[in-house]
């Protein structure tokens, strides 16, 4: 059986992951503290390398400088363009730890982001399975290159694939080029007509990691749609199609699957927005 998806049941990483948000919360903040203003908030996102979670180079002045979690070292790498280099392990240390250490590390190499700290209170220290991280990673790796293949197959404006920390979720967004009636054309956040395609590692609603596609405004037939084996369309929290990610883990070809999911759902929104 192929290994590109392996088993991730919230249970066996909950704590981990938990600490793993956090420290991705830290490196969003810090990008929106520094970064100039994006539509769709997506200069707070984070979006991946080979080895994990990046800010993207960041501008200072007459310098930039990049945040890095690396998921296969497990360390916090800072590099500028000056050629500066500092790294942090990642041990489980407490949230508030790694805030202060990174924002003194930082603060020696002239970069002063301006943090509400409260969020960053948490003193205790954390879980980190090195192991569950790297099954973490070599699944959203995965993830990401089967979103950017499916992205490169749209004509229409997307998103970067790109991870927003406060949900912790990998996703992109489609455009159809329609504003919604009736919504005011320079409200940014509710103008535009979208799907949203997106994989959680698990929250309250839906305690296992999963595939996820909403639609904005949502046509009213498109949760009467067939879609393809092991997605089913969700009423509850949200309304949206959805697939555990277990589905891939027990299929042969997963990477067609989780493609075949993202392309049939898209074109039924597609066409359904496009009757409206």
């Amino acid at each position: 059986m192929q290994s590109y998806f392996p088993p991730l049941p919230l249970d066996d990483w909950h704590d981990t992951r938990d600490t793993l948000h956090g420290y991705a919360r830290l490196l969003g903040k810090i990008r929106a503290a520094l970064t100039p203003r994006q539509k769709h908030w997506w200069h707070i996102t984070l979006r991946t390398t080979a080895l994990g979670l990046t800010t993207t180079p960041i501008l200072i002045s007459n310098f930039t400088f990049e945040m890095l979690l690396d998921l296969v070292k497990h360390r916090l790498v800072i590099n500028t363009s000056k050629g500066e280099s500092r790294l942090q392990d990642l041990t489980g240390q407490p949230l508030a730890t790694l805030v202060d250490d990174t924002l003194t590390v930082l603060a020696g190499m002239g970069i002063s982001p301006q943090l509400d700290r409260t969020i960053f209170g948490d003193s205790q220290p954390r879980a980190y399975d090195k192991a569950a991280v790297a099954r973490y990673w070599q699944a959203t790796s995965q993830i990401d290159a089967v979103m950017k293949r499916f992205k490169g197959t749209l004509r229409e404006q997307t998103s970067p694939v790109q991870l927003f920390p406060h949900h912790f979720d990998l996703s992109f967004n489609w455009f159809s080029g329609r504003l919604v009636p009736g919504v005011d054309p320079g409200d940014e956040e509710n103008a535009d007509e979208q799907m949203n395609f997106g994989f959680s590692t698990g929250d309250e609603g839906i305690p296992n990691p999963y595939f996820y596609i909403t639609a904005y405004p949502l046509p009213d037939s498109l949760p009467d749609t067939p879609l393809p084996p092991d997605a089913s369309w969700r009423h509850e929290g949200f309304v949206g199609a959805v697939m555990m990610y277990q589905a891939l883990t027990e299929d042969e070809t997963p990477k067609e699957k989780l493609f075949d999911f993202l392309r049939s759902t898209q074109q039924a929104g597609a066409r359904l927005t496009a009757q409206r």
